[in-house]
């Protein structure tokens, strides 16, 4: 049986989980990684992309990550992300009209800052509906 160790994700609304794994996968701006126990320090920056979380009886349960970042140290994960949802917490419809909002709005055009929000959003949105779509049903 695969160690476990301390996972912790918060977003600035609330403590998304507080407990323990034996492992994670996680998109980083580098590409997917996973997190054993014991694994080297490391911090890394998260785009919007899934986690999977291997609970106590070895099933796997996915989020979507709306940006953050992830520290690993000391045989512990923390991840500070702007927002995270169970797959099956998505809602499907609220994440299609935020993808269609999006894309209305970088065509738009309006300003760069404005430009920059929308493709944040549209990134968010497409992530959502992929996580709920590959792991929600």
């Amino acid at each position: 049986m695969a160690a476990a160790y301390k996972l912790n994700i918060v977003t600035p609304e609330k403590v998304f989980f507080d407990g323990e794994t034996t492992q994670i996968i996680v998109r980083t701006a580098d590409g997917d990684i996973g997190i054993l126990a014991n694994h080297i320090s490391l911090v890394a920056d998260l785009p919007s992309g899934p986690i999977k979380i291997k609970k106590d009886d070895g099933e796997w349960r996915t989020a979507a990550v709306s940006s953050g970042l992830m520290k690993v140290g000391g045989n512990k994960v923390s991840i500070f992300a702007n927002a995270v949802e169970w797959a099956e917490d998505i809602d499907i419809d609220w994440a299609k009209r935020s993808e269609e909002d999006a894309r209305n709005r970088i065509k738009a055009k309006k300003s760069d800052h404005d430009l920059l929000l929308a493709e944040m959003k549209l990134k968010r949105a497409l992530n959502r509906i992929t996580v709920h779509d590959k792991f929600g049903n």
